[in-house]
């Protein structure tokens, strides 16, 4: 972290500021007791007032804030304004962390840059991920969520982007904000965010945001259609040149997370040529996308960590487009905070399964009734993802998805466990 002066942590008046720091400076700023060593400052967040004397005890010193979010803020707004790094703000309805995984992994793999792990999106995980500026940092990667208007632009107060990403325009938190519409204009609060010039990575087609693209920025649109699946990898057309990759995921919808990442990454004025050794290192953050190998030369796909309409209809055409001849399998728990259109958008994908020719679907949670159609030979409703493991034949292909309070994380290896019962049998 860009050091600061106790001093002046201290002039913030956040609260309950105590300890020693050798030098008289914060070197970091974090809210693990765990990791906490002399010249840190721990923040007690939530229930981390237990641990303020295990902290003390690392030798860090302690604050317990007023207010968690505002001291947060004030502390990464001061990190913030002592940096020369452009700052990437990734934002959408879906696809926000893998594309800031990918974005992340290629920076770093040509200059000096920090990103968060996992989704550390909102009042908390932002401030954190500002707090990882270092004073050689060239690139800072934000992911940015939002669960109702004006919460991105307090987000945006304190990272204060060089470059806005936005992944998709798509039905989510419709509970909250009502409307496609809304959603649009709540992400469009980080393009409002930007100085003149700033960049705008956008997708080609998203008439959404055309209201909020002003005409002092310098707009960077990408098309899935730039994206082919080649036999040694992916090609990829960015700002007009071909570019060929080997990516460590094979799922179409992430290849298409890729090229919006490598269209923010040629915005920055970094290598393209040099784009695979960046992708040599991403590794995502959990239950998006991960495959493990079953039996008679199947898969499962674990993308648990959550679903919307538009993320479920990627995952679902993925499905369909590499399970060849094999069986197609369907575990979908319901997607979450759809308002009163949630039926329609269950309906809908229900649709899609008979389509797309999914042979079993195993349905989960009261809306994902809704899922249910005529068109699938196979199919189970359960309140809790249990006792379906009977459909499985091995060779099939498996994908997992469901908003995350359905919390099917753990299915996919219970899948596999089965699966390698029937080797063994």
């Amino acid at each position: 972290m860009i050091p600061l002066l106790w001093d002046e942590v201290a002039a913030l008046q956040l609260g309950e500021l105590d300890g020693e720091l050798p030098d008289g400076t914060v070197h970091r700023i974090h809210a693990d007791s765990r990791v906490a060593r002399p010249g840190d400052l721990f923040v007690a967040l939530n229930t981390g007032v237990r641990y303020v004397d295990d902290a003390r005890a690392r030798g860090a010193a302690t604050l317990v804030p007023d207010d968690q979010h505002a001291a947060l803020a004030a502390l990464a707004t001061l990190v913030r304004a002592r940096s020369d790094a452009r700052v990437v703000a990734v934002v959408g309805s879906t696809g926000k962390t893998t594309t800031k995984d990918i974005l992340g992994a290629l920076c770093a793999g040509v200059v000096p840059t920090a990103f968060p792990e996992q989704s550390q999106n909102n009042e908390i995980g932002l401030p954190l991920t500002v707090l990882r500026l270092e004073p050689e940092t060239e690139v800072l990667v934000t992911e940015m969520g939002m669960r109702g208007l004006g919460q991105i632009a307090e987000l945006c107060a304190v990272a204060r982007p060089d470059v806005v990403l936005v992944t998709q325009i798509g039905p989510e938190h419709l509970e909250l904000v009502g409307s496609v519409e809304n959603v649009a204009r709540a992400n469009a609060e980080a393009l409002e965010a930007l100085p003149p010039g700033g960049i705008a990575v956008v997708p080609a087609k998203a008439p959404e945001l055309l209201p909020f693209l002003r005409g002092d920025l310098d707009v960077r649109p990408f098309d899935p259609a730039d994206v082919d699946r080649a036999q040694d990898g992916w090609r990829f057309r960015v700002a007009g040149r071909e570019l060929r990759l080997r990516l460590p995921f094979a799922q179409r919808h992430l290849a298409e997370n890729t090229l919006a990442a490598l269209t923010a990454y040629d915005a920055l004025d970094l290598p393209l040529e040099r784009a695979q050794e960046g992708m040599d290192r991403v590794v995502l953050s959990r239950w998006r996308g991960e495959e493990l190998a079953l039996p008679g030369g199947g898969f499962v796909v674990n993308d648990a960590y959550n679903a919307n309409p538009v993320s479920m209809r990627a995952a679902l055409l993925d499905l369909a487009e590499r399970a060849g001849d094999r069986r197609r399998v369907a575990v979908l728990g319901e997607m979450a905070e759809l308002g009163a259109d949630s039926e329609r958008y269950h309906r809908e994908i229900g649709a899609l399964l008979s389509q797309l020719g999914v042979d079993v679907l195993v349905a989960v949670g009261d809306a994902a009734g809704a899922y249910l159609t005529p068109g699938v030979a196979e199919m189970r409703w359960l309140e809790r993802a249990e006792g379906f493991e009977d459909l499985l034949r091995p060779g099939d292909v498996v994908l997992v998805k469901a908003s995350r309070a359905v919390g099917l994380e753990g299915v996919p290896e219970r899948i596999a466990n089965v699966a390698q019962a029937w080797s063994e049998s």
